[in-house]
């Protein structure tokens, strides 16, 4: 990307784009049925129990009364997306994204993106410069939103953070997540949410000598490759959330697999710099922190 590029937008101005463009309207809620349109909605999406709900009014009341973060995105009169967050202690000047979600009727449309650069937007006037939160590194949908479109940092790799949540997005699997961190005066960062993002292009790097460190097999299962190198290559699986429906036991080797390659980089200090759509992690070390393997 030419260093020349100037951001001369506004995260009001590309909060509002990003809007126009996902054709909804998002806006801060603190109305109690507001807030139980959003408790309903996030149920329909991760469908939990109704005596396990993913937030209950009552919470999101009380975040909003405290000044956290609780918005919706709305098609007409409709409720389609939503994302509730709480700031971190004062001195780290961080909001942490706990949930966002977006109903299966608008998937495709880019109301998830309307919802993070809204709440870009929001954190900064709250003086914030941090937004922080996990996702799930198997699904590379959401690593390809997160870290290209959004142009997010990992930081940490998490081992069955929240335990088992037994709901329709997360099975019976492992709880594993990648802790981002959303530099939101980032150069890259304000770039991305002019909607000019980064490509990477993992076969490029392959060529060039890029070792894989974790690959995918002609049926789809994952091999544990090489980690010898700085710069590395890891895979993800197609589509995990259909592989936890028809095939558990591959799905939970995945998991086992890129805990023991992604998070063992990670811990030794490698760096994610971006994600290939085609579904690898890009990485890259200081020689002086590899074990060669």
């Amino acid at each position: 990307m030419s260093e020349a590029f100037v951001v001369t937008s506004t995260p009001e101005d590309d909060a509002s784009a990003s809007a126009a463009a996902a054709r909804v309207r998002v806006a801060a809620l603190t109305e109690l049925d507001d807030l139980r349109a959003v408790h309903r909605l996030l149920i329909s999406i991760w469908q939990r129990a109704p005596d396990n709900p993913p937030m209950t009014p009552e919470l999101l009341r009380a975040f909003s009364l405290a000044g956290n973060y609780v918005a919706g995105a709305f098609d007409g009169g409709a409720l389609v997306g939503a994302c509730v967050g709480f700031f971190a202690a004062p001195e780290r000047r961080e909001l942490h994204s706990h949930i966002a979600g977006v109903s299966a009727t608008v998937m495709g449309r880019g109301v998830g993106h309307a919802l993070k650069l809204h709440q870009r937007a929001w954190a900064l006037r709250q003086g914030a410069t941090t937004i922080a939160w996990t996702f799930d590194p198997l699904v590379g949908r959401n690593a390809y939103f997160n870290l290209v479109k959004l142009a997010a940092t990992p930081t940490r790799y998490l081992t069955n953070f929240y335990g088992s949540m037994h709901d329709r997005i997360n099975g019976d699997d492992d709880t594993d997540r990648l802790l981002l961190h959303w530099n939101l005066a980032d150069p890259e960062v304000r770039r991305a949410s002019t909607g000019s993002v980064r490509r990477w292009d993992a076969a490029a790097r392959r060529r060039a000598g890029a070792a894989v460190a974790l690959d995918r097999d002609a049926d789809g299962a994952p091999v544990i490759g090489s980690t010898a190198g700085d710069d590395l290559l890891v895979a993800t699986p197609a589509d995990i959330e259909k592989l936890r429906v028809v095939d558990p036991a591959a799905a939970r080797q995945w998991r086992r697999a890129l805990r023991e390659v992604l998070g063992s980089l990670l811990a030794e200090g490698a760096t994610v710099l971006g994600f290939d759509r085609a579904g690898w992690y890009l990485l890259r070390r200081d020689s002086a922190t590899r074990r060669d393997g």
